[in-house]
Formats: structure tokens, sequence, C-alpha cells
């Protein structure tokens, strides 16, 4: 068969192959699930062939909303409310979700909020919260299910950081020290899995920002503003790649090359004034009150 082939449908089938082993007939649990790119990822999970998709999200009407739009898509979907915030629910949705479904053989570990106010600005509550969700709530649901997942070696982990884990910024300095604390724990977790020999694959994902709500009000200068479902396509895929680290639109390397290279007043400097990056939040307003 292969000597039937030319070298374009060779390539053409080994893509199809990698593009169906990871979702095809697995159990994948997405966090935030009920909208934004979690929702889409969704979608796509399960048209990629899941068997089950696991939705974990605060919204209950969304919740139920999606758990109908989605039902015809094929493979089940089971929607858990819970507050990541609150360890004692999450470890009550993780015990449920294994009751129902079993351990996922994916987990995305999408949810997250923002502030956007100077540090200042900020309660206590506010600081606490953003952690918890941001930061905190990814070690704890990977610590519910990764033992298994080690002890049938096979399974995939992908945690959504933000490129304000890689870059200051201000009005979103809580933000970025979730993520930064995101960033060092996924990409170490990696380390270690693959360290023990475990065929779990772990993938950190670092976008700019997604044009979900989220973030309405940002403004950016030269780098584009993402759409949700380019961005939810890409993070599939790298998934499925086995991708380590993915960065976007600009990729992490050319940052820390930049961070690296140049003084920290003429790095300042081109993101402020080449990239824009240092306004972006200026006219911040969100969509949620945290």
């Amino acid at each position: 068969m292969l000597k039937k082939c030319g070298d374009g449908d060779f390539l053409f089938i080994f893509v199809y192959c990698r593009c169906n082993m990871v979702f095809k007939d697995k159990r994948v649990l997405i966090t935030g699930g009920a909208s934004g790119i979690g929702k889409i990822m969704g979608r796509k999970a399960l048209e990629r062939g899941a068997s089950e998709l696991i939705i974990w999200d605060i919204n209950a009407e969304g919740l139920e909303l999606t758990q109908v739009e989605y039902s015809g898509i094929g493979g089940k979907v089971l929607a858990v409310k819970v507050d990541l915030s609150d360890l004692e629910q999450l470890i009550s949705a993780a015990a449920e979700t294994r009751s129902i479904s079993g351990v996922p053989d994916v987990i995305i570990n999408n949810a997250g909020i923002v502030v956007g106010k100077l540090f200042h600005e900020h309660t206590h509550s506010q600081i606490s919260k953003s952690m918890r969700i941001n930061a905190d709530a990814m070690m704890h649901i990977t610590l519910e299910f990764l033992p298994e997942m080690m002890n049938r070696n096979s399974g995939a982990i992908c945690n959504i950081a933000s490129s304000a884990g890689l870059i200051s910024n201000p009005k979103m300095s809580v933000y970025a020290a979730s993520k930064w604390a995101a960033v060092g724990w996924s990409d170490t977790l990696r380390l270690e899995i693959e360290q023990l020999g475990k065929n779990v694959s772990v993938t950190t994902i670092m976008p700019f920002f997604i044009s979900t709500g989220m973030f309405e009000g940002v403004k950016s200068r030269l780098l584009p503003i993402l759409e949700p479902e380019k961005v939810s396509e890409r993070i599939l895929s790298a998934i499925e790649n086995r991708t380590k680290m993915l960065a976007m639109p600009l990729p992490y390397w050319f940052i820390r090359i930049s961070q690296g290279l140049l003084p920290l007043p003429a790095f300042d400097w081109v993101m402020k004034n080449v990239f824009g990056i240092y306004d972006t939040m200026k006219e911040f307003k969100g969509r949620q009150k945290i």
C-alpha cells in the first residue's frame, strides 16, 4: 500500500492517523467548558470522535445549554457544576466524574478569571480567588487523576496558561502571577513525567488575548487579537501532536530570547513602543465581576 502512495499521499495518511490518536474513543475533561474556547474545544473533541465530553463549569445555565446543544454531535456529554476556587467542591467533582465516567484520558485545564486592575486596587479576596482558579485548581485537578493515568501509562494533560505567563503587563499583576505559576508548574510536571518514563503528555499553552469577551475592551497595536475557533483548533492539534509548549502568535522562544538578550530598559521599550503590550489593558472592561 505504501508503495502505491506518492510522498504527498503518505504524508496525508500519517497526519490523519496522528489527528485521531488522542481524541477518538477517549474521555475528555474540560474545565470552563460551558463558554469561550472551552466550549469550542469540547465541540471539536466530540467531532474528533471522543466517546465522552466531561464539562466542568460554575455556570449551571451554560452547562445545561451546552449539554443539550452537543447531545447530537456524538459521544456522551457529562456536565458538572463546580466552583474551582473551592477545593472541597473540586475534589467532590473529581469523585463524581470518576464514579460516572471513570478517569479522563485527556484533561484540558482551561478555566480562568481576570480582574484587570492595578495591583493596589485589588482586594484580598480577588487575589486569592484569581490564584486559586488560575493556578491552584489545575494542580489539584491533575493530582486527582494523574496517578491513575500513570498507572495505566496513557493520557494527555493540557494546561491553558497565557502569554501573561511570559511577559509582565500593567493591570494584570495578579493574573500574570497566576499564569507564571501555571507555566512553571506545567512544564516542570512535563519533565517529571518524562523522567519517570510514563506515556502521559503535558502541553502548556500560552496565548495572547482571545476575543471571547473575557478581555473585552483590550486594544492591541501590533499583535492580532486571537480568534477563538482558530485558537481552539491549534490547542487540540498541539495535544494530538504532544507539543510541549505553544505560545501564540509570538513563539515563546522569541519572547525568552528577547528577554535574555535585551537589557530590561530596552525590552520594556520594545514591548511598549513597538508591540504596544504595556498599554493593552488601559480600556479593559471584561465580562464578570469577581
